[in-house]
């Protein structure tokens, strides 16, 4: 876990190591999504990056019988 610090104009600057993990971009958008006392950063990916990020999922969960 990385700390940053916010400057007088609210920005932050996200660290090398989770730029790398993540391949963000300059430029590239993020979401931000507040849970409670919580803010989480979600980089926007397009949906072509996004292909098969599901692959081997278990889709096997128990149904309703009017949902089969």
């Amino acid at each position: 876990m990385a700390a940053v610090t916010v400057s007088p104009k609210y920005q932050i600057v996200i660290p090398k190591e989770v730029r790398e993990k993540f391949g963000l971009l300059p430029g590239q958008k993020v979401q931000i999504v507040v849970f409670g006392d919580r803010i989480v950063l979600i980089p926007v990916m397009p949906a072509k990056r996004m292909r098969g990020f599901l692959s081997g999922i278990d889709t096997r969960i128990p149904r309703e019988r009017d949902r089969l």
